[in-house]
């Protein structure tokens, strides 16, 4: 059988290739297909048998390089004629499609289009011939089975050579308006519930071969939505001229047009539904229209299709503006399922306040934590307060100057009418909870402790499962609101004595006067220092330095990740680092004494009857900044036992830290006897690590985000991504806000995360895009610190004070425009770094 019409039942892989049989089947499903014939396998077997030429053939693949190879191969084809009865029966075929009809011949060769893998384009096809150059197409088909990158393909996937034969299928040409290529499945995300078109003007080619940008359309399944549509700038397209095709400009009312339109779009996602359900399993469709009729051209699987992900995108839910400063310092990683959910289930007890019906306030983009601002500005616009919006600059850093905050689409009047009752209860939770707060405060660890004790010993899954709800979560529920109101004591009065006492005393001496809260070791944020330094005397032992100080980290929210005290390397680590700095710890310390007393020498001599009075405050600033410190840190403690929770549920069940991929809730499903929610652990896998593998989004979205395009862009920004367009340009100067007052020259180390703490000598300067609780222990090496994300208010910012570093926070592009190894100088008074030797 050396010539076969295109549907017929023989049509399979060995005898027609894949490109062949593949075509068979969906002619044969009734799929609108072109119609046509093949040239077999067995055609090409009886031509390369002729004269020892298969001999030939393998006698040069075996003895050259893929492209000395290829060489010879096709001399040798070129040399040989067509047996006569052959070419007779193919233009016998030919004139059954009608007379003289213009048709396409691709090669079809029996190693292509497998499941695993395609060889696409590594042989040769020929479109619009006719008449005699039929026969000679099909001969230079036969030959590209042996083009140096087919050669090169078969021998990097270990295909033996003397394995292949090549059928050609000849099929009429579609002179079509437009064509592309369609995927069953998003070939990017590995999405299935996605069809992905492409589609340019003119022949197919051009898209096939990469010349022409075409229109990219993203259509959810089952219900055809168009999820996303990027028309292309579509500069050629391939169309037809006498003996073959060449490629032409596009008209320019076309270039920008789009090629389909709803309907037809619909069609196609129809098309590539029925396509799927006949091959079940995802597929790459070359398309062609034509006076408004869709043919298909080919079909294959589709290899290498990427595990199927989720999208984590909160910044889809409108044009808002995000920020990923304050708490996304806090939360610098891509967090699993478990994470979110507990995060979530956080900020609803511990920020109650910036609940916002209708609105999401605490988002997930791609993984990563951002807060929404659009909401703060909207309420505080609604309420009157825009005179006091510079206060959120102490809480979540300066904006980009010029850039304009989309407001929520929602009417005063309905801000009011949700806030003010909001307020309210807020008042009263935050009372109870004040009055409350010393007696959690003292009992606070060793409940903890114990609960985190019970949850890692639990004896089954009932047992654990009932812990949950009978005490671990109403404890982590209390822990969450005595935050709220440590947090929310005392109103604005952290911003507003600060301010007061800048005026009164100047940013230098007022810095060192609001110092003071770290003093014998009673603010939580030093703890870690304070503890190592303590370990390293020998007054605690490792067992108590765990206990005590070993659940703050760098990563001390996501409880897929160990905690310090968990991790003796990283004790040694820290242990081995502090023994190099001379005792310096505690000679900053000494020196920040010093400066404090010596700036409120200076200002009882200016201020005599004011003294009094700004220590009160002061007093008062220190115990609010303690009490916030403290309630975080138990917050962050009831997280170790959450995560000693989810551990033992994976010990019980079985299923380890697969339970990280699944929310809080599901894994007590699980525990109760379903294990339903098990099937979404691949895909969140998979969605987790591609995220995980992005570089660290820009500090501030506006609108609509896409990680992934994002980080594939060359000209992506640290500091603001801004979806309508054009943004201030990245700034030459290196400013923000001065976070600790001095001036230090020194040499910039910049570090990606805590991981390379190893790397800052003694002396050296931090810089970083953000230092959270887990960098703490290298401040006392360190200089200075320079930092892209934070604000005067920021926890690292008051232990920066407090240990005398001078700091600027907040630049924004630190880390875009400082080298490692620049010599620059800090000036932690004015908020400016100055580079003075690259």
């Amino acid at each position: 059988m050396r010539i076969l019409p295109l549907d017929d039942e023989a049509a399979d892989l060995a005898l027609t290739g894949g490109k062949g049989a593949s075509l068979a089947r969906l002619a044969r499903a009734g799929l609108p297909v072109p119609g046509g014939f093949h040239v077999t396998t067995e055609a090409y077997r009886d031509f390369v048998a002729r004269d020892g030429l298969n001999e030939q053939i393998m006698e040069a693949v075996s003895g050259a390089s893929p492209d000395e190879a290829a060489r010879r191969i096709a001399a040798l084809f070129a040399a040989r004629e067509m047996p006569a009865g052959l070419v007779a029966e193919i233009r016998a075929a030919h004139a059954g499609l009608g007379d003289d009809v213009p048709v396409a011949v691709r090669s079809s060769a029996t190693a292509e289009d497998l499941p695993g893998m395609s060889f696409a384009g590594q042989q040769d096809s020929y479109l619009n011939i006719r008449g005699d150059a039929l026969p000679d197409a099909v001969r230079r088909c036969w030959a590209s089975l042996w083009t140096a990158r087919a050669i090169a393909y078969r021998v990097s996937n270990g295909v033996p050579h003397d394995d292949v034969a090549l059928a050609v299928v000849v099929q009429k040409l579609v002179d079509a308006d437009a064509a592309g290529v369609l995927f069953t499945a998003n070939p990017v995300t590995g999405a299935r519930d996605q069809v992905v078109i492409n589609a340019a003007w003119g022949l197919g080619e051009a898209v096939v071969g990469g010349q022409v940008t075409p229109d990219v359309v993203v259509v959810g399944v089952p219900g055809g939505e168009v999820a996303e549509e990027r028309i292309g700038d579509k500069t050629v397209m391939t169309v037809r001229v006498p003996g073959g095709t060449r490629e032409e400009p596009v008209p320019g009312e076309l270039r920008r047009r789009p090629v389909l339109d709803r309907p037809q779009i619909a069609d196609l996602a129809r098309l590539a539904a029925r396509i799927e359900e006949l091959y079940g399993t995802p597929m790459d469709v070359e398309w062609a229209r034509r006076a408004g009729a869709f043919l298909v051209l080919q079909a294959r699987p589709i290899t290498r299709l990427g595990p199927q992900v989720e999208e984590w995108n909160d910044s889809l839910t409108g044009d808002y503006l995000w920020t990923s400063a304050n708490l996304g310092e806090a939360i610098p990683d891509v967090m699993t399922p478990c994470t979110w959910s507990l995060v979530r289930l956080f900020i609803a007890e511990a920020m109650a306040v910036s609940q916002f019906p209708g609105f999401t306030v605490a988002g997930n983009i791609g993984g990563r934590f951002y807060m929404n601002l659009s909401v703060v500005f909207s309420v505080a616009r609604a309420m009157g307060m825009s005179r006091r919006l510079g206060t959120i600059e102490q809480v979540f850093g300066r904006l980009p100057a010029g850039l304009e905050v989309p407001p929520l689409p929602v009417s005063r009047l309905r801000i009011v009418r949700i806030v003010v009752p909001l307020a309210l209860t807020m008042r009263r939770r935050v009372a109870a909870g004040t009055r409350g707060l010393p007696g959690f405060l003292a009992t606070a660890r060793r409940r903890c402790e114990a609960l985190r004790e019970r949850a890692a010993t639990a004896a089954t899954t009932g047992e654990l499962a009932a812990l949950w709800e009978s005490e671990l979560l109403p404890y982590f529920v209390e822990a969450c609101r005595a935050l709220e109101a440590a947090g929310r004591q005392g109103g604005t009065a952290l911003v507003m004595t600060r301010q007061r006492l800048h005026r009164l005393a100047g940013e230098r001496d007022a810095e060192a006067m609001l110092t003071g809260a770290g003093d014998d070791g009673e603010l939580a944020s030093l703890g870690t220092i304070v503890g190592l330094e303590r370990l390293a005397a020998g007054e605690i032992d490792r067992e108590t330095f765990a206990r005590l100080y070993g659940h703050r980290g760098a990563h001390e929210f996501e409880v897929s990740r160990p905690r310090p005290g968990e991790d003796p390397d990283w004790i040694d680590a820290q242990l081995a680092a502090l023994s190099t700095d001379g005792g310096r710890t505690a000679l900053l310390f000494e020196r920040r004494r010093e400066a404090r007393d010596a700036a409120w020498r200076r200002f009882a001599e200016r201020h005599p009857r004011k003294v009094a009075r700004t220590r009160e405050r002061l007093a008062r600033w220190n115990a609010i900044v303690r009490d916030r410190e403290a309630s975080r840190s138990e917050v962050i403690r009831a997280f170790w036992a959450l995560r000693a929770f989810v551990l033992r549920a994976g010990e019980l069940t079985g299923h380890g830290e697969d339970l990280f991929f699944l929310s809080i809730q599901e894994i007590l499903t699980v525990l109760r006897g379903d294990e339903g929610p098990l099937a979404k652990v691949a895909v969140r896998r998979a969605t987790h690590e591609r995220y995980a593998a992005l570089p660290v989004y820009p500090t501030v979205i506006v609108g609509r985000f896409d990680p992934v395009r994002w980080a594939a862009g060359a000209d992506r920004r640290g500091d603001l991504f801004d979806a309508r367009g054009p943004v201030t340009p990245v700034s030459e100067t290196v400013t923000g806000f001065p976070g600790s007052p001095g001036v230090v020259e020194g040499v910039a180390r910049v570090l990606t995360g805590p991981e390379e703490g190893d790397r800052l000598a003694p002396g050296e300067i931090l810089v970083t895009t953000l230092t959270n609780i887990g960098w703490t222990p290298m401040f006392p090496r360190a200089a200075a610190v320079v930092t892209d994300m934070g604000a005067p208010l920021s926890h690292a910012s008051i232990v920066a004070r407090e240990l005398g570093i001078p700091a600027v926070v907040g630049t924004g592009n630190a880390t875009m425009r400082l080298r490692d190894g620049d010599r620059i100088r800090v000036d932690g008074e004015r908020g400016t770094v100055e580079v003075l030797a690259p």
